[in-house]
């Protein structure tokens, strides 16, 4: 095999829409340093697991020797990326924005290789866009029955539910970043092939070569059935502990186990399917953890879920939870989430609801008060708390 079509086989893996592979073994064939373009939106301050399947495709095209351009949408942030939405996003303040921007750059960076990555602001080209005759030029090349043909845009017609002008304009704006840093290809998750398509248009109509769109499919969350999302209660934040990433690896299915490797990893998919499955997948927990923790909080992480798990030992070094009075009032799933033993309040009522929630290994059989589990005569007593599988917490009254 060729280095050109070993190139594409390995930038193949685990794509949805790749337009087109004949263009990118070309711009390969070339020899020169690509500009893959990614542009991110920082409409919320954490990223999860979901949203670094994009990145670990960009990565992917960095351990080739391409150059990664991402793109912070400090100016498409005030507008808000319709793709895939029933309801138009809530406008978020510049202040919130430049936090949120923060954080991407930070966790995007525990997966990209910094000196291969050009970091670049839309508002430095956007906003001379907008102020001058560009976007009306723009705009007399673009149909309204071309940017309402897109699917988020009919159900929401159907619906009734309201599209507000800067939406239909939203893939102009992303269309424009291409042109203004002359992508070579553009990465996005499978929601967003419009936006790539007519960045590929406006990069004819202003005399480039168009880039290859290539696109990721969204990563099913902890529940196996809906995609990964923090309001879903199913996610894996970047952010999150390493012992949060390492035991909420463990909880997916074997099912789905293969689709993260291929996703999340660059492991070879063949010896990861000829492993028992049990092993594959704290191999797979040990790498997660330790891409956003460092190698030695993987391999300790796997060492605690052993000793506690495989070998049904009670583990020592487990975090310990001060309990107020103010605390004892609390629900069970109030409690839960203000010790960020879970994330939703949705989430903890489940796990109660399957027993999965013990104090002293005895079940909490409801979300009522805290109080009548961690009574004591002793106000320094302490408690088990067991949450789920594979969290667990000593709790000690004050």
């Amino acid at each position: 095999m060729s280095a050109i079509a070993s190139a594409v086989q390995i930038l193949r893996r685990g794509t949805v829409e790749f337009v087109s592979e004949e263009e990118l073994a070309k711009k390969l064939a070339s020899g020169r340093a690509l500009r893959i373009k990614l542009g991110v939106d920082p409409t919320s301050p954490d990223l999860h697991l979901g949203h670094t399947v994009v990145l670990q495709k960009l990565r992917a095209f960095q351990d080739l020797g391409h150059t990664a351009v991402l793109i912070i949408g400090d100016f498409t942030a005030r507008i808000g990326d319709p793709s895939g939405r029933d309801a138009t996003r809530p406008t978020l303040s510049p202040e919130a924005i430049r936090e949120n921007a923060k954080t991407y750059q930070d966790q995007a960076f525990k997966v990209l290789e910094r000196s291969r990555t050009e970091l670049r602001w839309n508002s430095e080209w956007l906003e001379p866009f907008v102020q001058g005759g560009d976007l009306l030029r723009a705009m007399q090349r673009a149909t309204v029955q071309q940017l309402l043909a897109r699917e988020d845009f009919k159900k929401r017609q159907e619906t009734g539910s309201p599209i507000t002008l800067l939406e239909i304009l939203y893939p102009m704006f992303q269309g424009y970043d291409s042109v203004a840093v002359k992508a070579d290809v553009e990465l996005g998750g499978n929601d967003q092939i419009f936006n790539l398509l007519v960045g590929r248009q406006m990069q004819k109509d202003a005399g480039q070569e168009a880039q290859v769109a290539l696109t990721m499919p969204l990563l099913v969350g902890l529940d196996g059935q809906k995609k990964m999302s923090k309001s879903y209660g199913n996610a894996i934040s970047v952010s999150e502990s390493a012992r949060e990433i390492f035991g909420k690896v463990m909880r997916i299915s074997d099912e789905m186990m293969g689709t993260y490797y291929e996703l999340l990893t660059s492991a070879d998919l063949t010896a990861v399917r000829a492993r028992h499955p049990m092993e594959a997948k704290k191999a797979l927990a040990e790498e997660l953890t330790a891409r956003f923790h460092g190698e030695s909080a993987g391999r300790e992480e796997r060492a605690f879920f052993e000793s506690a798990f495989s070998r049904k030992e009670t583990p020592l070094d487990v975090e310990e939870i001060r309990v107020g009075a103010q605390d004892r009032e609390l629900s069970w799933s109030q409690f839960l989430v203000r010790i960020r033993a879970v994330e939703t309040r949705k989430e903890a009522q489940r796990l109660i609801g399957q027993g999965a929630i013990r104090i002293n290994e005895e079940k909490i059989g409801s979300d009522g008060p805290v109080g009548p589990a961690v009574t004591a005569d002793s106000p320094k007593a302490a408690f088990s708390l067991k949450v789920g599988k594979h969290r667990f917490y000593k709790l000690r009254l004050e």
